[in-house]
């Protein structure tokens, strides 16, 4: 009986885990496919899970990506993406880091991969845009969910107002981004593009207010007081044929660029058949996480304004 005690108690204190308490995985580790509601295998040196683990809560951190239940979450808000795609491991917050920015706090460049749609290839019928937010390395860092009804997606087109909600490893909803309605004519100095970025859902954070101008696509940064911080600049003709797009970010004086948003080329039969782009965002790493989702609105409304268009609508809009 001694022997079995003193057995029982080397295990525990080998493993520093109190007697009937799990094992400590580390967060964001789970990966798994659609309807998998069990742990997956053990990560690095840790032991294999025990029969009788219970499925992690909403609230808990570690839970798994797309496809991956998680409780008191709509449906509508569940990532969508390709099955084994890894998440970003979330970072420390920093302080005064809005919940679900902290992400972008040790990051210095983001990718924006549209989804294609074959529905809308197929008809031509406009439906939600959908985007994969990754960093340099290929991770997922969030999911974009455009949220518009049908009938102001097909009469607007790509002028259409939107909410784009932006979704973390768990579903939540982490930022939203506002366009209203605005004239598309370059011709009226009125009533320019925007968009509002909020983060979390309802706090405004900064905004994105095109520049007019007669020849060049500009556009004002502002924080949340809306107040100046950054411009942007594109190029004079937006083409895109067979090269990248660049939009630099400039500073108020426009005499320093400080990053670049860059519209990738996809490749002819993409470019031709979808409206289903790629961008590059650089930006500086210790620039404001506040500014960093704020730069990513741009990239949104860039894409709206140049880029939503597909085959013939390309070539009368001038985006070739």
């Amino acid at each position: 009986m001694d022997k079995h005690n003193m057995e029982t108690n080397t295990l525990h204190s080998e493993s520093n885990v109190p007697p009937g308490y799990p094992p400590q995985y580390t967060p964001g580790a789970f990966q798994g496919p659609p309807g998998y509601t069990g742990y997956p295998g053990p990560q690095g040196a840790y032991p294999g899970p025990q029969p009788g683990y219970p499925v992690p809560q909403a609230s808990y951190a570690g839970a798994g990506p797309a496809g991956f239940p998680v409780q008191g979450q709509p449906v509508y808000n569940q990532p969508v993406g390709p099955v084994g795609v890894a998440w970003m491991p979330a970072p420390p917050p920093p302080l005064n880091c809005p919940p679900g920015l902290e992400y972008l706090s040790q990051i210095d460049q983001i990718l924006v991969h549209q989804q294609i749609e074959l529905l809308e290839v197929l008809t031509g019928f406009e439906t939600n845009n959908k985007y994969e937010i990754k960093n340099s390395l290929g991770q997922r860092v969030y999911f974009a969910v455009e949220d518009t009804d049908c009938c102001t997606r097909n009469c607007c087109g790509a002028s259409r107002p939107f909410t784009l909600r932006i979704l973390d490893n768990l579903g939540q909803e982490v930022v939203t981004m506002e366009r209203p309605l605005r004239c598309s004519s370059c011709c009226f100095p009125c009533c320019l593009q925007e968009i509002e970025i909020q983060a979390p859902p309802g706090i405004p954070i900064g905004y994105v207010i095109q520049t007019w101008h007669p020849c060049l696509p500009k556009f004002t940064v502002q924080n949340e007081k809306r107040e100046d911080v950054l411009k942007i600049a594109g190029p004079c003709v937006v083409c895109s044929c067979c090269e990248d797009i660049n939009f630099e970010i400039k500073s108020l004086d426009e005499e320093v660029v400080v990053g670049r948003i860059s519209k990738h080329w996809s490749g002819f039969v993409r470019e031709t058949f979808t409206d289903a782009d790629n961008f590059g965002i650089q930006f500086p790493l210790d620039l404001d996480v506040k500014m960093k989702a704020v730069m990513l609105g741009a990239c949104f409304l860039i894409d709206f304004m140049f880029f939503e268009h597909t085959g013939d609508q390309k070539q009368r809009s001038g985006v070739w």
